[in-house]
């Protein structure tokens, strides 16, 4: 398995509490930062082909983590949406390998990252059954399939949230690769990576993937922030 981690964003809401830096550079406690964190957590379950799609202060990033991974970046990060990002990654999504796609401000715990590598299904996304009545991005599974997403769906049909990663993979790269640059070519340059899967929803089963019960925490808030360095320092 491979891993593109896409870090281009600026994270607006949460901006002006850390300073200004990258959501994925936040200090996790001990001085590592998250970034680095999710590098290394990968390498340990041998994912050591990591792809870091660099945007806003990219050079922070490249300067935090090193020459160990490859980089792609978006010059186009401020006025475009992580479609974009994902499609100048587009060359290190080849061939018949698996490749976990996750957003870089997304934390997660050595349990959820353990439940995630073992899917053999593709394409697949996952989420958190344990969240409903505060979940952002949600979900309406059934059967283990996709069957209605997005950020207005009631508490009575949402059966999770959104956790920020996906796995693709077994011949279905390619297939994924032609939908982005349809999307890309007809202007939806404002859409989030994720969206080249929705697109094909009702053409294409939709696996999912529940990782109840196990930590993971995206840094959106800085309740979000908080709650990951309360994790992490236990």
């Amino acid at each position: 398995m491979k891993a593109i981690l896409m870090a281009a964003g600026k994270g607006t809401r949460i901006s002006r509490h850390i300073d200004g830096k990258p959501k994925c550079t936040v200090d996790l406690g001990d001085g590592k930062t998250l970034i680095q964190y999710s590098v290394e957590l990968l390498g340990k379950r041998g994912i050591k082909d990591i792809t870091i799609v660099l945007g806003y202060q990219g050079e922070v990033i490249r300067e935090i983590v090193g020459d160990s991974v490859h980089y792609v970046e978006n010059p186009f990060f401020d006025i475009t949406n992580s479609i974009v990002s994902l499609w100048f990654a587009q060359d290190y999504i080849v061939g018949d390998d698996r490749y976990l796609i996750m957003n870089g401000d997304v934390f997660l715990s050595e349990e959820a990252l353990d439940r995630i590598v073992v899917e053999k299904l593709s394409p697949v996304l996952f989420y958190d059954s344990t969240r409903i009545s505060e979940a952002d991005y949600r979900f309406y599974c059934k059967d283990d399939r996709l069957m209605k997403f997005g950020k207005d769906l009631s508490n009575e049909e949402t059966s999770g949230e959104y956790i920020g990663c996906a796995i693709i993979g077994d011949g279905f790269a390619t297939t994924f690769i032609q939908r982005m640059n349809e999307l890309i070519h007809t202007q939806h340059h404002s859409q989030w990576w994720e969206d080249v899967l929705y697109s094909m929803a009702e053409e294409q089963a939709l696996a999912v993937k529940d990782i109840g019960g196990a930590f993971w925490a995206e840094v959106d808030y800085v309740e979000d922030y908080l709650r990951i360095q309360d994790f992490y320092r236990k």
